[in-house]
């Protein structure tokens, strides 16, 4: 009598006394970067939601589920960062006035808006 594994083609090797399957993940097309805020997502679901983590992994669409957060996180930062900065009045005119206080303006936009990513995209299950 066959297993379901079988039925469905899966095959098994030999190894010792055990009947191990032959399993593969799919290979993965996509190649794009996984980058800064995909790194952290990908952490936060295997420590805090696991099995989401190993269903996306098993299937073989994790790699592209974390770059696609990454590049909505990106995109994200950098519409916040632009808002923030037409709002306090940050243009070039202050980056060539005054480059120390444009620096540390947009540096203070740029932690903002991570904070806000974070909390939106990043550490959600």
């Amino acid at each position: 009598m066959k297993s379901i594994f079988e039925q469905n083609g899966g095959t098994y090797r030999q190894e010792g006394d055990y009947l191990i399957p032959n399993l593969e993940l799919p290979e993965n097309e996509d190649k794009r970067e996984l980058g800064n805020y995909g790194r952290q997502h990908l952490e936060y679901i295997k420590k805090h939601s696991y099995s989401f983590y190993y269903q996306m992994l098993t299937s073989g669409k994790l790699h592209s589920y974390i770059a696609d957060i990454n590049e909505q996180a990106l995109e994200m930062e950098q519409n916040i960062i632009q808002r923030m900065a037409k709002a306090e009045g940050v243009d070039e005119k202050l980056k060539a006035e005054n480059q120390l206080k444009w620096v540390g303006l947009m540096n203070n936009f740029r932690h903002s808006a991570r904070e806000i990513i974070n909390s939106t995209i990043i550490y959600v299950k």
